[in-house]
């Protein structure tokens, strides 16, 4: 197969050129011992054979090519990767581009790279590949080095090449850099040969055997070279059994201040009632009190911070108690928004409370009071005290629909005294994709799974069609564009949009809904002050023909103003704030739009912008110009709402796996004659 063009920079050649005189040098100073001592024989013999390493050891892979042999190698489709595929092409190696996708949806020219490989075995070169895929986890072969075989009919040959002398690179596979006037040691293992007719089952059987077999000649090749294999061991994740790390001096820190500045609780709730931010007649929740007796039996406690997670989690709730008669399922918030939310939408007997502050003494007096057999957490609540209680009260502990921004993962990366403490007590992490799982492994979970998001399977926001019937005769059939979730900075842009808009629509009118409604009044005078004629919902007003922008500045409701409209921008975007969810929008058939800063739902917005489902805007002339086009032409728009529709599907599923590993927590029936249930 011919070298698949790419663009490579002078730089990179030149550096990839260092490598290849590098690998040169180590094989021409070193002494060299190999087992089985035929090894290139045995390799010639196995010819068109499929030479497989660990991807930490790949760099003095080429040195096992026996004379006269064509090779080429697989080579991922990405910068660290360029500069080796640089230095394969230097040694006279034919590159295929592309590797496995390692459990992600995302394309990384995987087929490409297997029709490749299937042609370079064909037509007479053997290939030469690592079984673990980047980025991780290390020491894990994948399923794509076993198709090949598969298909190909040709073997599998473990191998590796160390040297006495090498550098370690702190990199997820451990990467070896080789160098001079070493050891070298070259160990093959028995070719492992896949059945063409081989089912899953059997593959599986065969991938764990060449994993197996690759960590045996590893180990010999360091014996024989002399040099230590624990060195290149990548990090290990926890297992079951690891004890939980104990708090370091930072979180011993963190927990004696929290209990020292519980004097000063009351001032800080006092001045954030006056905000509207907590309710004053259930304070004593805040501080783990409550006047809810704790019900009989099985206790499930949900955690979630807001409105978001509450939707997220919600579904699972409701899901739980109608799988499990009997149980019974407590939820905490820490707003008043989500508050209002959890007692329109919770099933009924179903508890809501605010989550108690963050001090040992208040996690405590709450645990004692609703003992719950198993806590559950909700995308990023991480509140050490909470957790370090639960964990001491014996409550399996898990966190669904876990997700950790790039910058907090490197905040609890660099502080281990701190997150090990807290990650190792997690019983189950469900991440929402397999990126968010490494760093959930890294940081010490002992159980990840990458599932997806719930908020993918969460119904839409209801519609009230009482609300729906006023609005639709208030606004009297005029078009109307809906900009939810809106932040500050980006309600002017729309407005001056709207002002373009309004010369070529006829009675345009665009609603805002605000992401937080406390700022609706003064978002209202601001839009006043510029010209426009603005209504208020929290107000009590309805829109009427002159309206230009109406402030829906109220709670729950969102379903009801998507009903209003086949188009939505999605806010949080056009200012760096990282997007907010727009599957509430897509699940009402609005076609969506965006800004270009929405990182935060990178896996829903690259899977809807991927089949035309969404559409990126980066100004007020952007969204004119893609309303218009939209307006003036319904094909745009079901080709719109048809790509949304196909990204639902490919990111469906997190709810069902949800239920079905917080099931297997639940604790197990009393025996039927024990004649008595647990309660408070």
């Amino acid at each position: 197969m011919a070298p698949l063009p790419t663009r490579t920079s002078t730089g990179t050649r030149l550096a990839g050129r260092s490598i290849a005189r590098l690998i040169q040098l180590v094989t021409r100073t070193s002494s060299t011992v190999s087992e089985p001592a035929n090894l290139m024989a045995q390799l010639a013999s196995a010819h068109p054979c499929i030479v497989a390493c660990w991807h930490g050891q790949f760099m003095m892979l080429p040195e096992l090519r026996p004379e006269g042999i064509r090779v080429s190698a697989m080579v991922a489709r990405h910068g660290d990767a360029e500069l080796i595929g640089q230095a394969m092409s230097a040694l006279d190696v034919t590159l295929i581009r592309g590797a496995g996708a390692g459990g992600r949806k995302r394309d990384r020219g995987g087929v490409q790279a297997l029709r490749g490989a299937l042609n370079a075995l064909e037509d007479g070169q053997s290939l030469v590949m690592t079984a673990d895929v980047p980025p991780g986890p290390a020491r894990v072969a994948g399923l794509g080095i076993i198709t090949i075989a598969k298909h190909s009919g040709r073997p599998i040959v473990p191998a590796a090449v160390v040297t006495s002398r090498f550098h370690s690179l702190r990199t997820w596979s451990r990467m070896t850099i080789n160098l001079p006037f070493s050891r070298l040691a070259r160990v093959g293992g028995d070719p492992i040969f896949v059945p063409a007719d081989a089912d899953p089952e059997t593959m599986e059987r065969l991938r764990l055997e060449l994993e197996a077999a690759l960590n045996q000649v590893t180990r010999r090749a360091f014996e024989l070279a002399g040099a230590d294999v624990a060195r290149i061991a990548p990090p290990r994740a926890p297992v079951a059994g690891d004890a939980a790390v104990e708090p370091g001096f930072r979180l011993k820190a963190y927990v004696h201040a929290m209990s020292l500045i519980r004097p000063f609780a009351p001032l800080v709730l006092s001045h954030r009632e006056r905000q509207g931010k907590e309710d004053q007649t259930r304070r004593p929740e805040r501080f783990g009190i409550s006047a809810v007796k704790r019900p009989e039996g099985t206790l499930v406690w949900f955690h979630a911070a807001s409105v978001g997670e509450t939707n997220a989690v919600l579904p699972v709730i409701n899901a739980m108690v109608e799988q499990h008669r009997g149980l019974s399922v407590l939820l905490t918030t820490g707003t008043v928004t989500s508050a209002g939310l959890a007692a329109r939408r919770l099933p009924a007997g179903a508890i809501h409370q605010y989550v108690p502050l963050d001090a040992p003494e208040y996690a405590r007096a709450f645990l004692s009071h609703w003992k719950p057999d198993l806590a559950v957490f909700t995308e990023s609540e991480i509140w050490p005290n909470l957790i370090l209680e639960t964990s001491r009260a014996g409550i399996k502990l898990t966190l669904v629909n876990a997700r950790m921004s790039q910058s907090s993962f490197r905040r609890w990366k660099s502080s281990p005294g701190v997150s090990l403490p807290l990650f190792t007590r997690f019983d189950l992490v469900l991440a929402q994709n397999e990126r968010l799982a490494r760093r959930f492994t890294e940081l010490g979970v002992r159980f990840v799974r990458h599932i997806g998001n719930l908020k993918i399977d969460a119904p839409p926001p209801p519609i009230d069609p009482v609300e729906l019937d006023r609005l639709r005769v208030a606004t009297a059939g005029r078009p109307i564009i809906v900009a939810a979730s809106t932040h500050e900075g980006e309600e002017l842009i729309l407005a001056e949009a709207h002002r373009q808009l309004a010369r070529d629509i006829d009675g345009l009118m665009m609603l805002v809904a605000p992401r937080h409604p406390e700022r609706g009044t003064g978002l209202a005078e601001a839009l006043k002050a510029r010209g426009y004629s603005v209504a208020q919902r929290s107000a009590g007003v309805l829109p009427d023909a002159r309206t230009d922008i109406y402030i829906a500045d109220t709670i729950g409701e969102l379903g009801t103003f998507y009903a209003l409209s086949r188009l939505a921008f999605v806010g949080g975007s056009l200012v760096e704030h990282g997007g907010q969810n727009p599957i509430e929008a897509l699940r009402h058939g609005a076609a969506v739009l965006t800004g270009p800063h929405w990182q935060n739902f990178a896996d829903e917005y690259t899977a809807l912008l991927k089949r035309g489902g969404a559409i990126e805007v980066n100004s007020a002339a952007e969204i004119v110009r893609v309303v218009l086009r939209i307006a003036r032409d319904d094909a745009e728009l079901a080709r719109i709402r048809a790509g949304g529709v196909a990204a639902l599907a490919s990111l469906s599923g997190a709810l069902a796996e949800t239920v079905t590993a917080l099931t297997a927590l639940l604790p197990q029936p009393p025996p039927a004659d024990e004649g008595f249930r647990r309660a408070s």
